[in-house]
C-alpha cells in the first residue's frame, strides 16, 4: 500500500492518497510511514503547523534512517514555505498606510492553565526553546517585545494571535494620531465633567464630557532621577543617578473623541476648580501634601467611574522596555517633567497608555 500512496502523491492525486492513508492508519495506527504521509496530507492542504507537529514527533520517535531523511526534508520544505508566506504577508501589510513607519509590539500576561500551551505555541512561532519562552511570556502586566517596521509587526501579531498568544501592537503614526490634553483642573465633576486643559501646543481651553465616555483609565509612577554624591572605590566620591521620588500620572481614555486626558500630580492645580481636599490651599513644593491631594483626586475619579477599567501595571512594562531606549526616545512622550537628560520611562508610559487605548478601540472597549 505504501507504493500506492507514494504513486498517488507523485501524480498529485491527493484524494486517492488521503483514502489510502486513512485505510493504512486504520490497519496500523502506529505505522510511522502512515503517520508521515498523514503529515504530507496536512502539508499539501496548507495546514503547515499541523504537518510540522507530525514531522517533529516522527523525528523524536522513529529510528528508520530513510524515513528520518524524508522527514527532515519535509520540515525544511515547510519552513521554506512559511518564510515565503510571511514575506508575502509583510509585503502586503507594508503597502498599507503607516506600515512602513516604526511600530511596537507587546506581549500580554498569561497565567493559569493556559500558560503552558501559550508558551509552547510562542516557542513554535518564534523558533525559540521552551526555557527562553517561559522567561519572555509575562505572568503580570505586559512586556515590550519588539520594535521595528509596522508592517512586519502586524504580520507577527497576527501569527501570534492565531497561535493563541495574546499581544498588542501599534504603529508610531497611529500613536501620534491620538490627541493628548493635559488637565490643569476640574471645573465640574458631578453629572458631567468640565476640565481646563492644554493641548500639545500649550494652548489652554476647556473640555466637557460625560463620565460614561471614559472607557479606560491608565495609572503609572515615573521615577524622578537626581545626581547624588556617593562613596565609590577607595572611598572616593563619585556622582551617580538615583531615584529620589516618583511622579504620578493618570490617563483618561475617551475613544469616542480619539483623545487622552492626562493628569499629573505636580502640574494639577489643586487650588483651582472643584475642591478635592479639605485644605484651602496647597504648598506646591510639598511632596507629602501633593501626594495626599492626588490620592483624594483619584478617590473622586473612583466615585465618578466605579466600573471603569483601570490599568495599573505600567512598572513591569517599563522595566521590560529598557532594551528599547533608542526607538522609545524617538516617540514624543507628552510628559513634562524637569529632567537633566531624557528618560525612556516617559516615552514608555505614553506608549503603554497608547497601546491600551488602541487595544480598546480595536476590541470595542
Amino acid at each position: 500500500m505504501l507504493d500506492e500512496i507514494t504513486a498517488a502523491f507523485d501524480r498529485q492525486d491527493y484524494r486517492s492518497a488521503a483514502q489510502l492513508v486513512s485505510e493504512l492508519l486504520a490497519q496500523s495506527p502506529q505505522n510511522p510511514w502512515a503517520q508521515f504521509y498523514a503529515g504530507r496530507l496536512q502539508e499539501v492542504s496548507g495546514k503547515l503547523e499541523a504537518a510540522t507537529d507530525i514531522y517533529r514527533q516522527l523525528l523524536r520517535d522513529t529510528p528508520n534512517p530513510k524515513l528520518v531523511t524524508q522527514v527532515r526534508q519535509s520540515i525544511q520544505r515547510v519552513e521554506a514555505t512559511q518564510r515565503e508566506l510571511r514575506q508575502r504577508a509583510i509585503a502586503q501589510a507594508s503597502a498599507e498606510p503607516n506600515n512602513n513607519a516604526p511600530g511596537f509590539l507587546a506581549l500580554e500576561a498569561v497565567t493559569g492553565g493556559d500558560r503552558a500551551t501559550v508558551v509552547q505555541n510562542f516557542a513554535r512561532v518564534m523558533k525559540l526553546d521552551a526555557y527562553t519562552t517561559r522567561l519572555l511570556i509575562p505572568n503580570r502586566g505586559w512586556r515590550l517585545y519588539r520594535a521595528g517596521l509596522a508592517g512586519e509587526l502586524q504580520v507577527l501579531s497576527q501569527e501570534l494571535q492565531q497561535a493563541g498568544v495574546p499581544n498588542v501592537w501599534a504603529s508610531q503614526p497611529d500613536i501620534q494620531a491620538i490627541q493628548i490634553f493635559r488637565i490643569n483642573s476640574f471645573q465640574s465633576a458631578v453629572s458631567k465633567a468640565t476640565v481646563v486643559c492644554q493641548n500639545v501646543h500649550d494652548q489652554i481651553g476647556s473640555l466637557s464630557f460625560a463620565w460614561s465616555e471614559v472607557a479606560q483609565r491608565v495609572e503609572g509612577m515615573l521615577p524622578i532621577f537626581e545626581q547624588v554624591l556617593a562613596l565609590g572605590y577607595r572611598n572616593r566620591l563619585k556622582r551617580k543617578e538615583e531615584t529620589q521620588d516618583y511622579a504620578h500620572f493618570c490617563d483618561l481614555h475617551l475613544p469616542g473623541r480619539r483623545c487622552i486626558l492626562r493628569l499629573h500630580d505636580s502640574s494639577y492645580q489643586f487650588d483651582q476648580g472643584v475642591g478635592v481636599t479639605n485644605q484651602p490651599t496647597i504648598a506646591t513644593h510639598d511632596r507629602h501634601t501633593i501626594r495626599t491631594n492626588w490620592n483624594q483626586l483619584m478617590a473622586l475619579l473612583d466615585r465618578q467611574m466605579p466600573y471603569t477599567e483601570t490599568w495599573s501595571q505600567f512598572t513591569p512594562f517599563a522595566e521590560s522596555a529598557a532594551d528599547f531606549t533608542v526607538p522609545l526616545l524617538r516617540l514624543k512622550s507628552h510628559i513634562h517633567l524637569s529632567r537633566q537628560t531624557d528618560s525612556y520611562w516617559d516615552s514608555a508610559f505614553h506608549l503603554y497608555s497608547s497601546l491600551v487605548f488602541l487595544r480598546g478601540t480595536k476590541r470595542g472597549v
